[in-house]
């Protein structure tokens, strides 16, 4: 069982959260909506949570293929729903550039298996409702 403690640290709204490891992770609303910049806004989270899943198991999957590479760079952006109380992730474009490597079909393989078989927060997001579209690109 996972066990995160969160306790409001900063003003109204800002929040530290504490896993069971002992790490930490700052949390904060907007500034249009009272926030001071004092954390991640906990929607972001989850697209950051979304990038690190895959990129974890990307680079799991390229190592077990023994492909070289020096380095992994993941872009995502996304829109959440209008008009509506909670707005979920409705759409999220990643983009995956590997460096140092240019072996193409092995890199867009381990994606794919990442996005569509492997990482749970896309997974979870998918259960939401949220569309998720991905693109792969390498630089040597």
């Amino acid at each position: 069982m996972v066990k995160i403690c969160i306790e409001r640290t900063l003003a109204d709204y800002g929040f530290t959260a504490t896993d069971s490891d002992g790490k930490t992770a700052q949390f904060d609303t907007s500034p249009d909506e009272g926030g001071l910049k004092y954390g991640v806004r906990p929607m972001q989270s989850i697209l950051m949570a979304l990038g690190s899943c895959s990129g974890i198991d990307i680079v799991s999957i390229l190592k077990k293929k023994r492909v070289a590479f020096s380095g992994l760079y993941i872009e995502i952006t996304g829109e959440r729903e209008k008009d509506v109380v909670p707005a979920l992730w409705e759409k999220v474009h990643v983009i995956f550039t590997l460096k140092g490597t240019s072996e193409f079909e092995k890199a867009e393989h381990a994606v794919s298996l990442s996005i569509n078989k492997y990482c749970s927060v896309a997974e979870t997001l998918r259960r939401a409702g949220c569309i998720i579209t991905w693109k792969v690109m390498v630089q040597e």
